[in-house]
């Protein structure tokens, strides 16, 4: 009796671990969701520059050289003015060491200072805007951009 509950606890405990080992992650750069507070409106930014390390230390690479005028040819993207956004990463399998939101109009930056739950609020000046989002991580560095109206 005590040897099958040893040979029946092994195999539970060797198809445990097996589950926890099986783990699939992702080692890409994440996607960048912009997200309102209320959840009314999801939109996606476009990755522009990527420098990242991915599955197997095999680097992945992006270069824009004109970033501002790569965005201007994205889809552009509505938002009302004093809006709140939430920044949203559809993965997190890497350690966020610096996240930056600006916008850019007419040759000019204007930082969105984020808070700790990565949310930023829009200007109230309407207007286009290009919004450019930078995340230095553990696994490297990614830029996203979006073309944005603000009404």
């Amino acid at each position: 009796m005590k040897k099958r509950l040893k040979v029946i606890t092994t195999i539970f405990l060797v198809a445990l671990s097996a589950g926890c080992i099986a783990e699939d992650y992702d080692f890409t750069p994440p996607s960048v969701t912009l997200s309102s507070s209320d959840s009314s409106q999801s939109e996606k930014l476009t990755e522009a520059n990527i420098k990242w390390t991915g599955e197997n230390s095999k680097l992945e690479e992006k270069r824009i050289d004109d970033v501002l005028s790569y965005a201007n040819e994205q889809e552009q993207l509505t938002f009302q003015s004093g809006q709140k956004i939430d920044l949203l990463f559809d993965s997190e399998d890497f350690m966020v060491e610096d996240l930056e939101a600006a916008l850019w109009k007419d040759g000019t930056e204007q930082e969105l200072p984020l808070d700790k739950q990565r949310s930023f609020t829009f200007p109230e000046e309407k207007g286009e805007y290009i919004l450019v989002v930078e995340l230095d991580a553990d696994s490297g560095l990614a830029q996203y951009v979006g073309n944005i109206e603000i009404e």
